[in-house]
C-alpha cells in the first residue's frame, strides 16, 4: 500500500501567495522524482479546540492560516529514494536555505511519514 508524508505549517495570510508559488514549484519537483500525488491544502473549516486542534498544533497567531499538506508515494522505500533526490535537487536548494526568508515559520511546522491503513 501507499506511503504518505504529511505536514502542517502556519502561514501568514499575507504570505499565502508566496507560499503557493513555492508549493507549486516543490510539487512539480516531487512529482518529477516519482511522487504519486502532492497536495497543499489551506484551512477552511478548523476551529480552536479546547485541548488540541490544527490551530493549537502550530500555535497559530492572528493573521495566520493553517496549511495541511501531504505527498503520496508507492512505498516507504520509494519515499526515501524520492526525498533523497528532492533534497539535492538544485531547483529546491535556494527555497530550502534557512538563511533566506521563508513564507512560513518552519520552527512551528510538524511532519511525519505514515503507512497506509485503509484505502477505499
Amino acid at each position: 500500500m501507499a506511503y504518505v508524508d504529511g505536514f502542517v505549517v502556519p502561514v501568514p495570510k499575507g504570505q499565502l501567495a508566496a507560499y503557493r508559488t513555492m508549493a507549486r514549484k516543490a510539487g512539480k519537483v516531487w512529482r518529477e522524482h516519482g511522487a504519486i500525488d502532492y497536495h497543499e491544502c489551506v484551512a477552511d473549516d478548523v476551529t480552536v479546540g479546547k485541548r488540541t486542534s490544527f490551530p493549537r498544533s502550530v500555535k497559530l497567531k492572528p493573521g495566520e492560516v493553517v496549511v495541511f499538506s501531504y505527498i503520496v508515494y508507492k512505498s516507504r522505500r520509494e519515499r526515501d529514494r524520492i526525498n533523497k533526490a528532492v533534497m539535492t535537487d538544485p531547483r529546491l536548494k535556494s527555497m530550502m536555505d534557512p538563511k533566506k526568508k521563508m513564507p512560513f515559520d518552519g520552527k512551528r511546522m510538524f511532519w511525519g511519514g505514515f503507512k497506509s491503513l485503509v484505502r477505499v
